[in-house]
C-alpha cells in the first residue's frame, strides 16, 4: 500500500531562525469571511474502530497494525494515548494496565457518543469547522467511512459546527474517475445539511495530495487540473492540500504543478514532520510562508496554512510553546484561515484532542509519552484551550502576542469532583435544570427563576472530600456579565459554612468566560452557591460547576 501522509517528511534542513516581527501586514483576502476564511478548521480522522462497536470494517481499525488482534506494545499504530474521562465506555486492549492500575482502554470513533463528545470539545474551544478525512472508499473501509460521514454530520448539526469533505488521494489509482463518482453518488448529498461548510456561497471540498513527490501520489498535472475544474463546475469552493514546497517545486513537491495549485480557491500547505522547534517554525515563516501568502495574494487565492501542536512522541511540544509559535506566526502573517493538523491523530502524535496527562494515565512500560513529558504538568484539554486562544487571536478578540497566554494547567489534571454528581437548586426556569451544570456539556445550563434573588444551587459529591477550588462557567459565547456569588460547604447537607464570601464574579469571553474561586481546603460532601445579582440577566446562571481538591 502506498505511504500515507504521515510518512511524507521534508528532506530540507530548517535554516536559521528568523527574528520575530512586532506585527505583519495582512495580505488581502480573496474571499470574505465564511466557514473557512476567517475561521479555525481542524482535520478530523474519525477512523478508530474496535471489536463490538458495530462498524462494518470490524476489528481494531487504525489502533493495531493487525486489526484482527488487539492493540499492544507489539501491535500498534499509535504513539499517543487518549484521555477517555469524558466518555461513558472504552474497549479493553492487550496493553498493560495504566500506571494507576486501571485497565488500558481505547475509544471507537464509530460510537456516536465519541463523535458527539469530540464535536462538543470543538464547540467549547473555538474550532469552527471540521475537515472530515476521506480516503479511497472503494476498499473494505468504504462502508465505515460512509457511516462516519453520517455521524459527523449529526454531531456538527447538534453542536453548531461546520464540516466538509477532505479527500486524500493517497494510493487512489482511479482517482480521476473515483473522486467524481464518490462525490456525485454519496458526498454531494451531505451539502444539503445546514452544517456543511460553505465559502462564498459554495459547498467546500478539499483535494489533498496533488503534486507530492512520492509514489503514492504519482498523478501528472493534467488529470489533477481536470478534477479541480470538475469540482468547480459542480459549484464547489475547492481547497488544495498541497506540499510544503509547492511554490518552488522542490523537496516534497514535484515541479510543473504551479498551474494546478493556482487553480484552487484556497491553498493549504502541509507542515507535519517539517519543524521540530519554535525556531524551525520561525525559519519556515521567513523562508516559506511569507512567499506563499504573497503568491496567493497575487493570484487571488485564499491562504490557509497548517498550525500544529507538535509531535508529542518526539518531544516537540514544549508544554505549548511550539503550538503557540505556530499560531502566532501564521496569524501575524495575515493568513485568511488556519488549518489545525490534527484533531484526533493519535497515530502521529499531533492531536489536540484530550490526551493522557501523566504516566499514571498511559499503559505501564509502554514508553508512550504523556503531556507532562518535559516535566511540566498539563491538563488533558490543554491543546484545546490553546486552540481557543488562537482562534480568538485570529478573529481579533485577543491582541497579537508572541507570549502564550494559556497556562498549562487551569482546571487541573486533577479530576472534577462534581462531574455528573446529583445537583439540586432552589428553582429553575423551563428545562434549564440544576443537573445541566454538572453534565459535562458546556452548552446546557441551569437558570433560576427570574427576578427573584437570592437563588441557590448545590451539588452532592457523594462523600466527604477535600475541596480547595471551584470553577464556574456560563455557556460558551455568552457576553460579559458579573454575578454576585457566595460559595458554601457542608458535610451533612444541613449545616453550611462559607468558604468564599459573596463577591462580584466577572465572566468575560476575552479571558475564557470562566471564574476560578480558590479557598482554604475544606472537607465537604455538599457545595452550594448562592447568587444575589447578575448584570447579564435577572437570574442565577451556570453551565458548568467544577470542584477540585487542589
Amino acid at each position: 500500500m502506498p505511504p500515507s501522509r504521515r510518512t511524507v517528511l521534508s528532506s530540507i534542513a530548517a535554516g536559521a531562525a528568523a527574528p520575530l516581527l512586532p506585527g505583519g501586514t495582512a495580505a488581502p483576502a480573496a474571499s470574505p469571511p465564511g466557514d473557512v476564511v476567517g475561521k479555525i478548521s481542524a482535520g478530523y480522522q474519525g477512523w478508530f474502530s474496535c471489536p463490538g462497536d458495530g462498524a462494518p470494517i470490524g476489528g481494531w481499525w487504525h489502533w493495531s497494525r493487525d486489526r484482527f488482534q488487539p492493540p499492544s506494545p507489539a501491535n500498534t499504530t499509535i504513539v499517543s494515548w487518549p484521555d477517555l474521562s469524558d466518555l461513558d465506555h472504552g474497549y479493553p486492549t492487550a496493553y498493560p494496565n495504566l500506571g494507576n492500575g486501571q485497565p488500558a482502554r481505547l475509544f471507537s470513533s464509530y460510537d456516536q457518543q465519541t463523535v458527539d463528545t469530540h464535536f462538543r470539545w470543538m464547540r467549547d474551544h473555538g474550532v469552527d469547522t471540521a475537515a472530515l478525512q476521506r480516503f479511497d472508499p472503494t476498499g473494505d473501509e468504504g462502508p465505515t467511512r460512509d457511516a462516519m460521514t453520517v455521524k459527523v454530520r449529526a454531531a456538527a448539526e447538534a453542536t453548531g459546527r461546520k464540516f466538509y469533505i477532505m479527500y486524500d488521494v493517497t494510493g487512489w489509482t482511479a482517482m480521476q474517475s473515483g473522486l467524481k463518482a464518490d462525490w456525485s453518488a454519496k458526498m454531494a448529498a451531505h451539502t444539503a445539511s445546514p452544517a456543511y461548510a460553505r465559502q462564498n456561497g459554495r459547498p467546500v471540498a478539499c483535494l489533498w495530495g496533488f503534486g507530492f513527490d512520492d509514489p503514492g501520489r504519482s498523478f501528472s498535472p493534467a488529470p489533477c487540473l481536470e478534477v479541480i475544474a470538475w469540482f468547480k463546475a459542480q459549484g464547489c469552493y475547492v481547497i488544495g492540500g498541497v506540499p510544503t514546497w509547492w511554490r518552488l517545486g522542490i523537496n516534497d513537491s514535484r515541479p510543473g504543478f504551479l498551474d494546478v495549485y493556482h487553480a484552487f480557491h484556497m491553498i493549504s500547505p502541509w507542515m507535519v514532520g517539517r519543524a521540530a522547534t519554535p525556531e524551525d517554525l520561525d525559519s519556515y515563516y521567513a523562508n516559506v510562508n511569507t512567499g506563499d501568502i504573497a503568491d496567493c495574494a497575487a493570484h487571488g487565492i485564499d491562504y490557509q496554512p497548517c498550525v500544529l501542536p507538535g509531535d508529542l512522541s518526539s518531544g516537540h511540544r514544549r508544554h505549548g510553546d511550539y503550538y503557540w509559535r505556530s499560531l502566532y506566526n501564521m496569524i501575524r502573517l495575515g493568513s485568511q484561515g488556519l488549518y489545525v493538523s490534527m484533531f484526533d491523530e493519535f497515530n502521529e502524535g499531533n492531536q489536540i484532542a484530550k490526551t493522557a496527562v501523566s504516566a499514571q494515565w498511559v499503559p505501564a512500560g509502554s514508553g508512550i509519552r504523556a503531556l507532562d513529558e518535559d516535566g511540566t504538568v498539563c491538563s488533558a484539554d490543554y491543546y484545546l484551550r490553546i486552540t481557543a486562544d488562537g482562534g480568538r487571536m485570529l478573529k481579533g478578540q485577543l491582541p497579537l502576542t508572541a507570549v502564550r497566554p494559556t497556562p498549562p494547567v487551569v482546571d487541573g489534571p486533577a479530576p472534577d469532583l462534581a462531574l455528573r454528581r446529583p445537583a439540586t437548586a432552589g428553582s429553575q426556569t423551563q428545562a434549564y435544570a440544576a443537573g445541566n451544570a454538572v453534565d459535562g456539556d458546556a452548552g446546557s445550563y441551569w437558570e433560576s427563576a427570574n427576578h427573584a434573588f437570592p437563588q441557590w444551587w448545590r451539588v452532592d459529591l457523594g462523600a466527604a472530600l477535600s475541596v480547595s477550588r471551584v470553577v464556574l462557567r456560563p455557556p460558551p459565547g455568552w457576553e460579559r456579565r458579573t454575578q454576585t456569588i457566595e460559595v458554601q460547604a457542608s458535610t451533612d447537607g444541613t449545616a453550611f459554612s462559607t468558604v468564599s464570601a459573596a463577591a462580584g464574579r466577572v465572566f468575560d469571553p476575552a479571558t475564557g468566560n470562566q471564574v476560578t474561586i480558590a479557598f482554604a481546603a475544606a472537607t465537604a460532601r455538599h457545595l452550594r452557591v448562592t447568587v444575589t445579582a447578575n448584570s447579564g440577566w435577572p437570574a442565577g446562571q451556570l453551565s458548568a460547576f467544577e470542584a477540585y481538591a487542589r
